[in-house]
């Protein structure tokens, strides 16, 4: 901080003043040299850098609940649970105790489902809960004979959805709901998605390995740009109108192997033909594709000019009229739809 405090070419333009454009001038070799010098001055010695004060040292597992006495088991057909722990429940190390994922559509929450969230926490997993950055919950410390009432009280909230990590758990930045840089509803086109998908009753498992992010600008805070289909939020006009519309971007990838940003395609959807893209993509993929051939490498192998021509239809020229009215109001709005963007955290 004190060296880079003292860039004075980087005050010239506010877009500069960023540490990585002074490393991207110098290097990173230089930058630590210099880091080096800067750490040999007087100041160091009036500062104190342990950490012993502010270490965080707790025992998780000596707070993990005790065994039940008793626990339901499965009765009748129990296909829906199945797919829940195939999908959701992970094997810790420790043996006797998994990790469960909660499947949180659009990272929402309600009050009352933090109350019952938290509940559940204190009974089945010692009070302990992560956030991912696929917008769930993960409970720790469950025990396995606890799985399936676990299972059974999240469904009474409404939690308790299979498929964490699949193609029915869509990603989406908060947009134009809360962020001053936010063009579109992603969080709107979340749920349109998510519903034409839950929709399809997708059951193969090849495409259920899918991962569907979108971003409501093309800064990329639910990451579109390394999902096997992503979107970030753009417009066009029309006239003296404008339609909210998104980029998509195809065959990106964060797992398996060395992450990869996806095609950016040659198409502006308008934001309400999205869903439509997706399922056409999706049903693409499973006629087309080879036995086993996982979505990417059929992204490598087809091209994305097919994928472009599969909604070309989508991204027609608009008319404003009676019949196109719908395409001018964003998701979940219910007026025209118009650019408002605030100043952001780069611009204060």
């Amino acid at each position: 901080m004190r060296i880079f405090d003292r860039q004075e070419f980087l005050r010239v333009n506010r877009a500069r003043a960023r540490i990585k454009v002074l490393i991207d001038k110098v290097g990173i070799d230089e930058f630590r040299q210099m880091v080096e010098q800067e750490l040999e001055g007087d100041w160091v010695a009036e500062r104190d850098f342990s950490l012993d004060e502010i270490l965080f040292e707790h025992d998780e597992e000596a707070n993990a609940p005790a065994p039940s006495e008793t626990y339901t088991t499965p009765n009748g057909d129990s296909r829906e649970f199945d797919h829940f722990v195939e999908s959701n429940v992970t094997a810790q190390r420790q043996r006797g105790f998994s990790t469960v994922e909660v499947k949180i559509n659009r990272g929402d929450l309600v009050p009352e489902e933090l109350r019952a969230l938290g509940q559940i926490m204190r009974e089945y997993t010692g009070g302990y809960a992560r956030t991912t950055v696929q917008q769930n919950l993960v409970l720790r410390w469950v025990r396995d004979e606890s799985i399936h009432e676990l299972w059974r009280r999240l469904g009474e909230h409404g939690l308790a959805d299979a498929g964490a990590g699949e193609i029915t758990d869509v990603v989406s930045c908060p947009g134009t709901d809360s962020c001053k840089l936010g063009i579109t509803s992603s969080m709107g086109l979340n749920a349109a998605v998510h519903e034409r998908l839950v929709q399809m009753q997708l059951s193969d498992e090849l495409t259920r390995q899918i991962h569907i992010k979108m971003s409501g600008c093309p800064n990329g805070c639910s990451q579109h740009h390394i999902a096997s289909i992503g979107f970030y939020g753009a417009s066009f006009k029309v006239g003296e109108r404008t339609v909210p519309a998104y980029i998509p971007h195809i065959g990106g990838a964060y797992e398996g192997g060395e992450p990869r940003f996806g095609h950016r395609l040659k198409a502006r959807l308008p934001a309400k033909r999205v869903p439509e893209a997706v399922e056409r993509w999706v049903r693409f993929y499973e006629s087309e594709r080879n036995d086993g051939e996982e979505f990417n490498a059929f992204v490598d192998r087809v091209g994305t000019q097919e994928f472009e021509a599969r909604v070309k239809d989508l991204t027609m020229p608009i008319e404003f009229n009676l019949e196109n009215m719908s395409l001018f109001i964003d998701w979940s709005k219910n007026s025209p739809f118009e650019v408002q963007r605030g100043e952001g955290e780069c611009a204060v």
